[in-house]
């Protein structure tokens, strides 16, 4: 049987995998593992919920909400808001449960539905797999006084994410630490359209805006981290210091220096770590990445004396090494950066502002501080078709990854990722000059298709 959640929460085709029925379900279901109503306790829990602006999110945050409620639990809908405000205001608003309806970067008619503890936390897998075994059990249902009211914020939560977040860098009513820079702004015409902005002006910098008018369709639709080009030529045109794209649900920022180059999450964690252990604020001077962080990032982190803790691929498996070890920095090349002392989840908004501070009190442009952490040529085949299961064990596959290390050294990387969704196997190969990392990919990419196709 096929796991219902995914690495980040339930995600598919909205009103056809996705569906409102499913949404009312797991509502209900997330209130008998997470909140403590009636039979489960002595007070009656609060969720809070929030969602994207994508037409479906309409639909399935009504339902999500309908099935809290129906189980006694009363919810604050906060409407429009990026997925780590969200997770800031479970903690915030001390409630029990937090919900967001989002599919994040994903095309428009996708969504999804993520579930937060209180604190804010995502969930393990245990309790994912709670949820979803609850979705077959029975139960008994509130009645009267015992069923769950709803409540709609009309914008105060909000504005208190944003004092928080532009407090993180300093900024008070006597203090603007980003003022006399011009910042450009993507926002994917997703949930950080109102926030994002608003933040960075709040702290003082000039901000150019684009893709900032959702209207339920048109979210990530050429635009945002996931398609930067148009804020590469806004950056130039306007003359911006620099640029910073959002994704649909603003847990992934991506920056672009004021030349148009891209500068992405691996680079942004690295300015990121050595300007805290510059500050001796970078705990125990170690970084957490996936697996998939380029190598130059590991290699730059070396000379700077960071140590780097790699994981699998996930923001959600960098998070829980953070919070096992007590670090306090850690993301992935995709934008998802945590920055733990000030939030739970990768949170764009919150990368962006300390990016800014970052190039204000260096001096330095982006450009001169994304330089030091150089990215070695990278490439990626998916070799499709492929018996997945067996990557990691046949033996003509394992001799092909050997002889290619043994090639590059200490020069290069291999990794080989089976799919977690799709019957395929990711080549990776980083190595000193691109021609070498496409002849070394190409040729393992080679041996698994041999080797594996079903």
């Amino acid at each position: 049987m096929v796991r219902l959640f995914g690495t980040d929460g339930v995600r598919g085709l909205a009103n056809r995998d996705v569906t409102a029925e499913l949404a009312l379900a797991l509502g209900a279901a997330a209130a008998h593992v997470l909140g403590s109503t009636g039979a489960f306790g002595a007070h009656r829990p609060r969720a809070v919920l929030g969602r994207d602006p994508r037409a479906s999110g309409e639909f399935l945050s009504a339902a999500v909400a309908a099935g809290l409620a129906s189980a006694g639990v009363d919810v604050v809908n906060l409407g429009v808001v990026p997925t780590p405000a969200l997770a800031h205001l479970v903690g915030a608003m001390n409630a029990d449960i937090g919900v967001m309806v989002s599919a994040s970067h994903n095309p428009m008619p996708d969504n999804g539905i993520k579930f937060f503890a209180r604190g804010g936390l995502k969930l393990d897998d245990a309790l994912e797999d709670a949820i979803e075994a609850q979705l077959v059990a029975d139960w008994q249902r509130p009645f009267g006084a015992d069923v769950g009211r709803m409540r709609t914020d009309r914008g105060i939560a909000a504005a208190q994410y944003v004092e928080h977040l532009t407090a993180t860098i300093g900024t008070t009513p006597d203090r603007r630490p980003l003022e006399g820079m011009r910042i450009a702004v993507d926002c994917a015409n997703g949930a950080a359209s109102a926030i994002g902005p608003e933040a960075l002006r709040e702290a003082g910098a000039d901000v150019v805006v684009i893709n900032a008018s959702p209207d339920g369709r048109n979210i990530n639709e050429k635009a945002g981290s996931t398609h930067p080009e148009q804020l590469q030529a806004v950056v130039v045109a306007a003359e911006a210091d620099f640029g910073v794209a959002f994704d649909g649900d603003a847990d992934r920022c991506l920056a672009v220096d004021h030349g148009g180059v891209l500068v992405d999450g691996d680079q942004i964690l690295g300015i990121l770590a050595k300007s805290l252990k510059s500050e001796g604020r970078l705990a125990q001077d170690t970084l957490v990445v996936t697996v998939m962080s380029n190598l130059g990032l590991i290699l730059a982190m070396r000379d700077a004396g960071i140590t780097t803790v790699q994981t699998a691929v996930g923001d959600r498996y960098v998070l829980e090494e953070m919070r096992a070890n007590g670090y306090g920095l850690g993301g992935e090349q995709s934008g998802h950066i945590i920055l733990a002392e000030h939030a739970t989840t990768g949170d764009g908004i919150l990368t962006a502002l300390h990016l800014a501070a970052c190039v204000k009190a260096t001096g330095k442009r982006l450009a001169d501080l994304a330089a030091e952490i150089p990215r070695l040529p990278q490439t990626l085949v998916n070799v499709k078709d492929v018996d997945k299961s067996r990557a990691a064990s046949d033996e003509a596959v394992l001799a092909a990854v050997k002889n290619a290390e043994a090639l590059l050294g200490e020069t290069g990387r291999v990794l080989l990722r089976p799919s977690g969704t799709e019957p395929l196997v990711r080549v990776m190969v980083e190595a000193a000059t691109q021609t070498q990392a496409d002849g070394v990919a190409d040729t393992l990419a080679a041996v698994v298709r041999d080797r594996l196709a079903l």
